[in-house]
C-alpha cells in the first residue's frame, strides 16, 4: 500500500509560469492592441515596428516573470528538502520504528504520546489521550479521546461534532496528555487537513499589487475606449460639417466615405495605444526580480516574487526568536544531590543506592524508549536525554523485568508540569518534572551514600544558581546559549 499523496503543490515549470503571465489584465490589453496594430499595419495605416515592439515587450515580461518564479520555487524546494521532516512512531512487524509522516499508510498503527502531532486521520484503538484540535477547528479546549474497537468507522462527512467525539483523531491535532495507539484510516489529501490545504490553494487571493494593477487596467481601458469613441465620432462629425451636411458627406462616394471612417477608427486605436503604458508590466517584473535576488543574497528566500510587493502592505510583522544558539540536543552534564555535592557521572555507578533509584526514576517514569535501531524515540527532549543517560541496557532490563511493574502512572502535561509512576514492589512513587514544582513539596533528600537527610534550601538554591549561570555560558557548544541540566 503506497503512502497518500503529499499535500505540497507540484513543482512549477517555466512553461506554466510563462502562460500564467498572460492572465495579467495589462498584458491582455497590450495583446489586443498589438493585434489591432498588426491589422492596421497590413492595411497601411500604421508602421510595422510598432506592433513588433509591443510583442517583444510582452515576451520579455513573460520570460523574466517565469524565470524569476521558477528560480524562487526551486530554491524553496531545495531548502525544504534540506530541513528535517516531521516524523512519527509506527509499529510495523511488531517493532516500533520512526518513520516520516509522508510515509504513513492506511492500516499503520501509530504510537501517540504527549507532545506528538497526529500524522493522519484515524481511530484511537488503545490507550486514552487528550488532544488540542485548535489547528483544525480553532477551539483551544482540550478534547478527551478513549480507545474504540477496530471496527469503529471513521465518518466521511466531517462536522464540528466529529472533532470532539470519543474516538476519532485528525491530522494536525496535538496530543497534550496521555498515550495511545492510532489506527490510520486516511492519509495525504484525503485527510481533513489535506482537504483544507486544497481549499486554501484554490481560494488563494490575488496579491495587493495585482489587485491594484487590475483596477488600473480597467480604468485605462474604460478611459481609452470612451475617449477613442468620442474622438472618432467628433472626427467623422467634423468631416460631415466640412462636406456641408450628411447627404453631401455620403454623396462623396463609397471609397471616400470608407477612407474617412478608417481614418477615424485609426485615430481611435492610436489613442488607446497611447493610453496604455506598455512598459509598466516590464518595469514591475524587473523590479520584483531585482528585489528577490537582493533578498536571496541576505539568505532570505522569497518563494514567489509577489511576496516582495505583498510585504509592502504589511502593517505589523511578528517574529519568534529565542536569541540563543545551542547544539540543539539535550544531554546530562552534571549530577548533584540536595546538599550541593556533585557526583561525577562516570563515578555514579559506585554509589549503588543512589544509582538504583535513579535508574528506576528515569527508566520507569518516561515517555521515551529505544527502538529496534538502538535510537531513543518518543517523549520530549528531556525524557530522551535522561534515557540516554541511563543507557539502553539498563532500560531494557527494567522494561523486561517482572519485579518492577508500574501499578499507576500519570504522564507529563503542561498543567501539572510533572509525571509520576508508582511501583508497588518497591513501595515508592517516582516523580519527574519542573524543579520549582517538586522542590516546593520536598522536605528530605538522599545523599551520595544513600542516607536520608533534611534539605537545606539555601544550599540547594546556591547550587541551582551556579548551574544556571554555567548553562547561560553555554559549555560545550562554543556559543552563548542555554542548556538544560538535570
Amino acid at each position: 500500500m503506497s503512502p497518500g499523496k503529499n499535500t505540497a503543490p507540484e513543482p512549477t515549470t517555466f512553461l506554466a509560469e510563462f502562460k500564467e503571465t498572460f492572465n495579467d489584465p495589462m498584458i491582455r490589453i497590450l495583446l489586443v492592441i498589438a493585434i489591432l496594430m498588426i491589422v492596421m499595419a497590413v492595411l497601411g495605416y500604421a508602421e510595422p515596428y510598432e506592433p513588433i515592439g509591443t510583442i517583444i515587450a510582452i515576451i520579455i515580461v513573460a520570460v523574466v516573470s517565469a524565470k524569476t518564479n521558477v528560480a524562487s520555487d526551486t530554491k524553496y524546494r531545495e531548502l525544504k528538502d534540506s530541513t528535517e521532516k516531521d516524523k512519527c512512531k509506527a509499529k510495523r512487524n511488531g517493532i516500533i520504528t520512526v518513520i516520516e509522516v509522508d510515509d504513513v499508510v492506511r492500516g499503520d498503527k501509530i504510537l501517540l504520546q504527549a507532545g506528538d502531532k497526529v500524522p493522519a486521520d484515524g481511530v484511537l484503538i488503545d490507550g486514552a489521550i487528550r488532544v488540542d484540535n485548535s489547528a483544525l477547528n480553532g477551539e483551544a479546549e482540550e478534547c478527551k479521546k478513549t480507545a474504540a474497537d477496530e471496527s469503529f468507522e471513521l465518518r466521511d462527512d466531517i462536522t464540528g461534532d466529529t472533532f470532539v467525539d470519543k474516538h476519532s483523531l485528525f491530522r494536525g491535532a496535538v496530543v497534550v496528555d496521555g498515550e495511545g495507539t492510532l489506527d490510520v484510516r486516511k492519509v495525504g489529501l484525503k485527510t481533513m487537513m489535506g482537504k483544507m490545504a486544497e481549499e486554501m490553494q484554490d481560494d488563494e487571493p490575488d496579491s495587493p499589487l495585482k489587485v491594484k494593477l487590475a483596477k488600473l487596467a480597467h480604468q485605462i481601458s474604460v478611459f481609452g475606449y470612451i475617449g477613442a469613441t468620442v474622438i472618432a465620432i467628433l472626427y467623422i462629425a467634423f468631416d460631415i460639417v466640412q462636406a456641408g451636411g450628411v447627404s453631401q458627406f455620403f454623396g462623396m462616394g463609397f471609397q471616400a466615405v470608407f477612407t474617412k471612417i478608417v481614418d477615424a477608427v485609426s485615430l481611435a486605436i492610436i489613442i488607446i495605444v497611447c493610453a496604455v503604458p506598455e512598459g509598466l508590466p516590464l518595469m514591475i517584473s524587473l523590479v520584483l526580480m531585482q528585489n528577490t535576488s537582493r533578498m536571496l543574497d541576505h539568505n532570505v528566500l522569497v518563494r514567489k516574487a509577489v511576496g516582495i510587493e505583498t510585504a509592502g502592505s504589511l502593517n505589523i510583522l511578528f517574529s519568534d526568536k529565542t536569541g540563543t544558539i545551542t547544539k540543539g540536543k539535550l544531554e546530562v552534564v552534571d549530577f548533584f544531590t540536595a546538599d550541593g555535592n556533585s557526583i561525577d557521572i562516570p563515578e555514579l555507578s559506585k554509589h549503588s543506592a543512589v544509582k538504583g533509584l535513579i535508574d528506576l526514576a528515569i527508566g520507569k517514569n518516561t515517555g521515551s524508549m529505544y527502538d529496534g535501531e538502538h535510537r531513543v524515540i518518543g517523549g520530549n527532549m528531556t525524557d530522551q536525554a535522561l534515557l540516554k543517560f541511563i543507557g539502553e541496557d539498563t532500560w531494557r532490563m527494567l522494561d523486561q523485568s517482572r519485579e518492577y511493574v508500574i501499578t499507576d502512572i500519570q504522564g507529563f502535561n503542561s498543567a501539572n508540569k510533572f509525571s509520576q509512576a508508582r511501583i508497588d514492589s518497591v513501595g515508592k512513587t517516582f516523580y519527574k518534572g519542573a524543579p520549582e514544582r517538586l522542590l516546593a513539596k520536598a522536605k528530605k533528600y538522599i545523599d551520595g551514600d544513600g542516607k536520608i537527610c533534611q534539605i537545606d534550601q539555601a544550599v540547594l538554591d546556591r547550587k541551582i544558581d551556579e548551574l544556571a549561570g554555567k548553562a547561560m555560558r553555554g559549555p560545550g557548544c562554543g556559543h552563548p546559549g542555554r542548556h538544560d541540566h538535570r
